[in-house]
């Protein structure tokens, strides 16, 4: 499958601003289930310094800068992507115990040095007691890993309710758990707190999802979101995606734009600007099938 994809973000501002400088995380990366197939970025007003990059964890960033007044702000990515068809990880036969890999992971021989970068607990993913002792009902003894990120991908999404404008992307992880309830980015940091609880790898992925219109309904434009999901690394498997907001496996729905520790190391735009005043804030995602 192919999509095309357009992400708008439009910043009106209610006074001058004079600078501004942004990091943009919005281009597709190249992985063993898609191929990014073209990538173009527009900004308006059209910035005096405009470079690209890859950061620490491969991800493709555009950094620019304006200098001029200006009063609105508005950045749209264009991307293709061929999606190729996802593994089926239900038909694959691996018996490896969650403690097992851990073992493996804490090793001092050097081997996983890639995947140990994503063991290590952040700011908004703490291993606090309530977050072990959710994550051990699923990671039980001598369970197989895949299966034990399994049950918890289920269990996160029968145990909360997806409720838009409950969070902020700095709710900590204890409030979610207390209210049981957030959105897809709480959802993929609670999963990567717990698997990182047991000593395990777990990494945020940033992307979209196609969304399906009622049978009969056209798709309205703009009406899709950027989503996130947790990745668990399992030796003989590699990353292996979960989407506890949808229960199901990552698949040829889900597009990746890349992955971090968490959402702070893959925004997909952040920035500094000049200015006292209040601004507002529309984001606009269309995904659409083109072949």
């Amino acid at each position: 499958m192919k999509y095309s994809i357009t992400h708008t973000t439009q910043y009106q501002y209610h006074e001058k601003v004079n600078l501004c400088h942004n990091l943009v995380i919005l281009a597709p990366r190249n992985s063993h289930t898609q191929t990014c197939e073209s990538f173009k970025i527009n900004i308006s007003p059209i910035p005096e310094i405009l470079d690209e990059y890859e950061d620490f964890f491969g991800n493709k960033v555009c950094y620019f800068e304006l200098e001029q007044e200006h009063e609105a702000l508005t950045v749209t990515a264009n991307s293709v992507v061929e999606k190729w068809k996802n593994p089926n990880w239900q038909e694959v036969n691996n018996t490896e115990s969650w403690e097992m890999v851990r073992e493996l992971l804490a090793s001092s021989l050097g081997n996983y040095f890639e995947e140990k970068k994503f063991c290590a607990p952040t700011t908004i993913t703490s291993n606090a007691t309530d977050i072990q002792e959710y994550a051990s009902l699923s990671f039980t003894e001598g369970r197989p890993l895949f299966h034990a990120a399994n049950d918890l991908m289920q269990r996160i999404y029968k145990d909360f309710k997806y409720t838009p404008g409950f969070s902020t992307i700095s709710t900590p992880l204890s409030a979610v758990l207390k209210e049981r309830k957030g959105v897809c980015q709480d959802f993929a940091h609670l999963g990567i707190a717990c698997i990182r609880a047991m000593g395990l790898a777990a990494r945020y992925v940033s992307g979209y999802i196609e969304t399906i219109p009622p049978k009969g309904k056209e798709k309205l434009v703009g009406t899709d979101a950027s989503h996130a999901w947790f990745s668990v690394f399992i030796p003989n498997m590699g990353w292996v995606d979960f989407d506890p907001t949808n229960n199901q496996l990552a698949g040829d729905q889900h597009i990746t734009i890349g992955w971090g520790r968490d959402y702070f190391d893959i925004i997909p735009l952040r920035g500094i600007i000049i200015s006292g005043q209040p601004h507002e804030l529309k984001v606009s995602v269309d995904v659409k099938r083109i072949d």
